[in-house]
Formats: C-alpha cells, structure tokens, sequence
C-alpha cells in the first residue's frame, strides 16, 4: 500500500579547519616514501573534500612520525594504537593510524538486552561495543545526496589526559519514496523445530507480513525455506497485484525439523539470482536463530560457495536474528563475509523499527566497500584505542585498496567509532583527521571525505558534551563493562544507570530508556 511521503530533509555541512603544517613535514614524507605508509584524505583548504579516483593520490595530514617518549599518566605504556581487545594489549611499535570497515549491525546490543531482561548476563563473547553505540540515534549533520558527512568530537574524561573521541558518519535521510531503485528481496526464513518457541518464527511471519505491505508495487520478492533441506516456496514476484501470494506463502509457513542453514542460504542466493532485476537493489533477507545443526556450519565455506553470486551480481545478506538461545557468532560472520549487516528482533516494537520504520536503509543502498581511516597526530596524541570493531579491523595500506572488503551503507545510517584517546601533557593543536572512502553502488566509483578535531574543541568534561555524545559515552562503558575491559572515566554501572535515566528524560528516546533499563537489570545481576 502506498503511503504519503516527503523528501528527504537537506543538511548543510560544516567546514573543516586549516590542516596545521608541522616543523618534521620533510622527515615524515621522506618516512612516506620510504614505507610506504598511506595518507589520509583531507584537504588543504577549508571544507570538506571529495574525491573520486582522479584525486585519490592527494595528500594532508602526513603520515605519523615514530612517537617520542613522554611523561604523564601510563607513560611506561607503549606509545602509538593499542589493540581494541578487552585484556588490554600493548601495539607492537609506534603506529598512529586505525583503520576499519564500517558496520552498522545492531544484533549485539538488541541480543544482550533480551538475555539481561531473562535474568541472566550476556556471555562476554557476544558483546561487540560498536553494535551498542551504534544502536542509538546520532545528531550528526547529513549529506544530499550518496556518500557521508564525517563529524568528530571529543570530550576530556576525569582520567588524567584520557578523553572520549567520536568519528561520525552519516548518510543521506532515509526515503521510501519512488526515488529509490526498486527492491528485489529473496526472504530466507528458518523455519526448523528450534524455531517454534514463541518469540521465533511467529514473529518473523508478522515481521514479513508487515513488511510485504511497507514495500512498494515494483518491489519484488521470493521465498525461501529451510529445515533440513530448503526449498524455494515462492520465486521472484513482483508484488503488483500479487500481495495476497505473498501473504498466503508467508502465512503457511510452518516449524519441521533440523537446521541446515548452509542449504538455506545457498537456495536463497541461487533462487535470488535466478530472479535478478538488473538496476535494482538484490538483497537476500535471513531470518534465523543462527543454531544449524546439520549440513555445512561454518560461514566461511558457506558463502564460498555462494561466491560468484555475490561478487558478480552484488547481492547483499540481511541477516536478522530471533530467539532467546540465538547463534550470535554465526550469523554475524555470515552478513560481515555476506557484504551486509544484522539486526536482532525479540518482540513486536524491535520487529516494527527493523522491518517498518527501518526499512529503507535495510534494502538500499548508498555505498559499497565503506572504509574509514583516522590519522592521529602523534605530536600530541600519546595513545589510543579504538572501541570493539575488532573483526573489522582492515590493514592501514589497504585504505584504498578497492579491492579490500568493507561495510555496504543504506540511507539513514549513521556509523559511529569511538576512541579512548590519551593525549600528551600539555598538548595543544591538531588531534586527529578522520576519513571515509567508499564505492558508489552503481559506478563503483571512488570517493572520500574527511574531518578533523583540534584539542581546544575537546569539551571539557563528559557532562558538558551533547546528549548524544553522552548517550554513546554510556553504551560503550556498558559494553565494556559486561565484557570486563577497561575503558578510561567508566562510572561503573551504578553511575552508568544514573546517568541514561537522566539522559532519557531529557532526549526524549524511548531507545534511550531501553538502555537505561539494561543497565539497572545489569547491575542488580553483576
């Protein structure tokens, strides 16, 4: 059914500042040249800048120089990037760049609120930090079009010289609208005994009916099943006078028996490609509790077979995950290798946000192959540690590698890294320059933009930032904390509560509040 629409809200973006020049500039592009360390993408003058791969070779911010040894809190500490791991480790030498594909998976945080609401706490090995912080609404300025604005701030911690560090991506505001490409969705729905706990596949058949209804007439779709052999319920149909197939398709599907995922979703890749709409976006949308059983369990060799679907015709994994027992690790390396992301749904409100009010930023697309890189300036810049992304991690020198995987974008998203980020006594100037590269989904086009923090916009304490700062300040402290990793100025838990109560007074966000109550249910467990 169609629905009254608007046109996206346009943004400016702000300016950048003036890239300062360093006394060591020679030295450190003779240390360029030399080994072949990569430059970040940021511009001269003010503005933001983008490139396309014409302009990829531009130079700003120099590669880092080795760290000099200094004074101050945990100066026996290695300099340079620590390693995002929960035990702490020290970075082998001096480096001063991070690089990672972008993720906007959410599974995470939505999996270990339904675990904490059943009285239990989540398994350390499930909790991935930027899940939690990029579960919540950002205040970040938004391009008009494809590609990203970069926004970066930071606020000082009461650890002495530690402070909290925020890189910003957004994309362009959602639309349903007729502006989008048509969409061509292949629903792979497990449909195994494990699936029949309330809460499993009943709620994926309402998701789908929901959904059927929000897409537009030119949308296509198809069906597919799987227990211990899967089965293609329903080929590629363009939803044009055919809703009520779909309907009766979705709702006759009923539990049997094991799980053969690897079979699901090698049926729901083949029976994609056989109904492939060229100039549409071809995604394939599981629906799981991630618990195969029997046929091939591994997501390696799953999507390996699968390969040429992928990388040939660009079709995209969904992966959207139910059940209070739920194969987290499985179907999170699934939509990572499956150019993708996942959501959890525990109930009908996560079900209406992932498939409703969500749903045009879960099947477009505005970017391919979506890399950020932040360069910190080592002479100010003693440490820093990038919070979760570990599995995202991607090789500095493969920035702008385009041949390196990397996160695939809708309209809507928002991206958000933070970093613990220990800064010289006394530092003053340039902190950091954050950059994004990305594909255009339909050229494959090239493109860069990036932004930069000094240390006298550093806000003086957590409290005096944002709302949202604050708001994503709290969820990765909570993260931290339910994995047991230190996290410079982290209140604890009780604090914690404290403070997402008030902030969901005064953002007015259900979502917000969600967190707050996670957090009490957790420190009344811990």
């Amino acid at each position: 059914m169609e629905t009254n629409r608007t046109r996206p809200k346009r943004w400016r973006q702000q300016p950048y500042a003036h890239h300062r020049t360093r006394p060591l500039r020679a030295t450190l592009l003779a240390l360029t040249a030399a080994g072949g360390l990569l430059l970040t993408g940021c511009g001269a003058g003010e503005g933001s800048h983008s490139s396309n791969s014409d302009a990829a070779n531009r130079t700003g911010f120099p590669a880092p120089a080795p760290a000099v040894t200094s004074g101050g809190d945990n100066s026996s500490q290695q300099d340079g990037e620590q390693t995002g791991t929960p035990t702490d480790k020290i970075a082998p030498s001096p480096d001063y760049l991070s690089t990672f594909a972008l993720d906007v998976d959410t599974a995470s945080y939505g999996y270990a609120r339904r675990v904490l609401a059943d009285g239990q706490l989540p398994d350390p090995s499930t909790i991935r930090p930027e899940e939690f912080v990029n579960s919540f609404q950002q205040d970040y300025d938004r391009p008009d079009g494809n590609g990203f604005t970069v926004t970066v701030d930071g606020a000082r911690t009461d650890r002495t010289n530690w402070s909290l560090v925020r890189v910003g991506l957004a994309t362009r505001t959602a639309d349903d609208s007729a502006e989008r490409p048509p969409a061509a969705l292949t629903f792979v729905i497990d449909v195994s005994g494990s699936m029949s706990e309330t809460g499993r596949l009943d709620l994926a058949k309402k998701s789908l009916d929901e959904m059927t209804d929000r897409l537009r007439d030119d949308d296509s779709v198809a069906l597919v099943t799987f227990s211990d052999e899967a089965e293609t319920v329903l080929p590629m149909t363009r939803l044009d006078g055919h809703r009520g197939q779909v309907h009766d398709a979705i709702d006759a599907l009923e539990t049997q028996s094991a799980t053969n995922l690897g079979a699901g979703v090698e049926t729901g890749y083949a029976t994609a490609t056989e109904g492939l709409r060229e100039g549409a976006t071809n995604r394939v949308v599981l629906i799981s509790d991630g618990l195969a059983n029997t046929g091939d369990t591994n997501a390696d060799s799953i999507l390996e077979r699968v390969a040429n679907e992928r990388r040939d015709h660009g079709i995209t994994l969904f992966g959207v995950g139910v059940g209070s027992d739920y194969g987290d690790a499985l179907m999170e390396k699934l939509a990572d290798k499956g150019d993708g992301h996942t959501a959890y749904v525990s109930n009908d409100d996560d079900a209406r946000k992932v498939f409703v009010d969500q749903l045009p930023q879960n099947i477009d697309l505005t970017a391919r192959d979506a890399k950020a890189q932040v360069a910190f300036d080592p002479e100010t810049v003693a440490q820093f540690r990038l919070i979760g992304y570990e599995d995202r991690k991607v090789a500095d020198g493969d920035f702008r590698n385009d041949n390196v995987d990397g996160g695939e974008i809708g309209p809507g998203h928002t991206v958000t890294a933070l970093y613990a980020v220990r800064t010289r006594p006394g530092a003053d100037g340039h902190l950091a320059t954050a950059s994004v590269r990305w594909l255009d989904p339909d050229t494959r086009a090239p493109h860069e933009e990036s932004g930069q923090l000094e240390t006298d916009t550093l806000h003086d304490s957590l409290s005096s930032a944002s709302p949202r700062f604050q708001v994503t300040a709290v969820a990765a402290y909570f993260a931290e904390s339910l994995r047991s990793a230190e996290l410079p100025g982290n209140p604890g838990l009780d604090e914690l509560a404290t403070r997402a109560h008030a902030l969901a007074t005064k953002t007015e966000d259900k979502d917000v509040q969600q967190l707050a109550e996670a957090i009490d249910e957790a420190s009344r467990l811990n």
